[in-house]
Order: structure tokens, then C-alpha cells, then sequence
């Protein structure tokens, strides 16, 4: 049977409209200029809703979000996004993690993504511990949280020992399982794609674990470009996806807001994936299919031995 999920990522959905400069201590303030010179006039509402809303008039499943829903990751932001979070749909439909925008500076968990734990959550979780997973029949989701606090001018990203760790025995499993493994989060896991200070630190370990253990599916944001790469695995190419922010008009030679939408289903070989872009159309104001292609993927080893 097939199953479809969408995926899009960095809305950058909130507004500093009411902010005053004067609340803003250390990197917010940075943050805070940037959006007054620049990014307001690039992330729109109005291209955020023309994507959503194609998404949803879809018959997308389950929507992968790669962070980055604010901008400075203020209390007031967190509150909005968890609005948009809810309309979006439930959090057992919903996979997200967060991105470098949300923790802009440390704060309590009470004050910003505790409003957001539902949908941050895995299955069976009290609370958010990385690696997340969910499973919806064939599909296993995968999170992992690159978000870290830094400093001014850095938006890095780091994983840390731990979560890396605990991610072996997930891969491992699901493989074993003979699911369809999707990895996502919000930092490129292919080394030197971003410029140093945008750069995911440990995306070298990230991307032998990945060899080594195999995934069928990465996805990713943060760079705002649509792209598409390979990582080699014994088991064959793991394709790593990104998408642009889904609210972009494209300003300055950026990309404009795209989403992709996945459609999986088992093959004699393994599994067949179908990949649909839909881009936004700035003098339409509307969405409409930009590509589409069709990738084979081999079932694991493993998982072909077990079955």
C-alpha cells in the first residue's frame, strides 16, 4: 500500500511587529536587525498560506517540518508558531524538529518549545528526547536535533555524542524492521555544503553513521535551496533532499518557497519513492508542480534476509 508525506521547512512564519529592541539582550538583538532589514520583506504570509494550502488540499499523510518556524525564538514567537502548528494538523500527523532560529539564546523549555512538545515529541514520549521516532506502517521518522545555542554571527548546528549514539541502535532497528527509514533535521548532514558558520559541526560522524547503518530518506532545510544529493552506503545511495523556506519570495537571487511531496511503496527490488516539487508562483500567486521524478531504492540487507 502507498504512503505519502510532505515535506517543507524555515517559515519563518512569526512576526517582531510588536518587539521592542530594548527587550532584546545578547544575539537576539542581531537577529531582531536582520529582520528589520531584511528578512521581513522576504518571508511573506501570504506564500506560507499558498503552500499550506496546496499541502493540505493533498493527499499528504504526514508533513515533515525541519525548523526555523521563527525568527529569534522570543516567547511570543513560540506562541505563534504553535497556532500555525495546530492548523496545520495533529501531532501524530506532524514530524518536527527545530532549527537554529529557535534557540537564538538559551531559555527554559517553559518558555518556548514546551509549546510545542506534542509535535516535537516521538511516539510513546513524555517528553522530547533525540533521536525521536514515529511509525506509520511502512514508514519510520527519524528526528534529530541540530538546534544549539551559539554565538553572534554563528548559525551552526551540532548533534552531540549522546544523540548520535542512541541514533545506531534506531537505524539499526527500523532496518531491520524492513522500514522505510526517513532521517530529517534541520542542518545539512553533508560536510562542506554550508558556509563554515552555517555548518552542522559533527556532519562527519553523521554521515559515516548513515553509510554504516544505511536510511532510505535525509531531509533537511536551513540553507534555504532546493537541492538534492547522494550518500554512498553499502547499501546503495541514500538520497539527502532539501527544500527552500516555504514562505521566500526569492528576493535577491534566493529560491523561491518550494515543498516536496513523497509518495512510497514496495517494488520487486525494494521500494519505489516518487518525488513531486511544487514551487510558488510569484505572479500567479499560486503553486504548481515544478518537477517530478521517480528514484528506485534497495531494501536493506538485512531487512531482505529477515522477511
Amino acid at each position: 500500500m502507498d504512503q505519502s508525506f510532505a515535506h517543507l521547512s524555515d517559515p519563518h512564519l512569526t512576526t517582531l511587529e510588536q518587539v521592542s529592541p530594548r527587550q532584546l539582550p545578547n544575539k537576539r538583538i542581531l537577529g531582531y536587525l536582520s529582520w528589520r532589514r531584511k528578512r521581513r520583506f522576504e518571508h511573506q504570509p501570504e506564500v506560507l498560506a499558498a503552500l499550506t494550502r496546496h499541502l493540505q488540499q493533498s493527499d499528504c499523510q504526514h508533513t515533515v517540518i525541519t525548523g526555523d518556524l521563527t525568527h529569534i525564538g522570543m516567547p511570543t514567537e513560540f506562541r505563534q508558531g504553535a497556532r500555525w502548528l495546530e492548523s496545520m494538523g495533529e501531532p501524530a500527523d506532524i514530524c518536527l524538529v527545530p532549527g537554529n532560529h529557535e534557540c537564538c539564546v538559551r531559555q527554559s523549555w517553559d518558555a518556548g518549545f514546551a509549546q510545542w512538545e506534542d509535535y516535537l515529541a516521538g511516539d510513546g514520549c513524555n517528553n522530547t528526547e533525540y533521536p525521536t521516532l514515529k511509525l506509520r506502517g511502512q514508514l519510520a521518522f527519524i528526528g534529530l536535533s541540530t538546534a544549539c545555542p551559539t554565538p553572534p554571527l554563528m548559525a551552526s548546528g551540532r548533534l552531540g555524542d549522546e544523540q548520535l549514539q542512541r541514533l545506531g541502535p534506531i537505524l539499526e532497528q527500523t532496518r531491520r524492521q524492513g522500514l522505510f527509514r526517513v532521517v530529517y533535521l534541520h542542518h545539512s548532514p553533508v560536510p562542506g555544503v554550508e558556509k563554515w558558520r552555517k555548518r552542522l559541526t559533527d556532519a562527519r560522524q553523521l554521515s559515516r553513521l548513515l553509510a554504516d547503518e544505511g536510511a532510505e530518506l535525509v531531509l533537511h532545510g536551513h540553507g534555504h535551496r532546493q537541492r538534492h544529493y547522494s550518500l554512498a552506503s553499502p547499501g546503495g545511495n541514500i538520497p539527502i533532499m532539501a527544500v527552500p523556506s516555504a514562505s521566500a519570495l526569492g528576493l535577491h537571487g534566493a529560491d523561491v518557497a518550494s515543498y516536496r511531496q513523497f509518495r512510497v511503496s514496495e517494488s520487486e527490488q525494494g521500494w519505489k519513492l516518487l518525488v513531486s516539487s511544487y514551487g510558488y508562483q510569484k505572479e500567479e500567486g499560486s503553486v504548481s508542480l515544478q518537477e517530478q521524478q521517480e528514484l528506485a531504492l534497495p531494501r536493506s540487507h538485512a531487512a531482505a534476509q529477515d522477511r
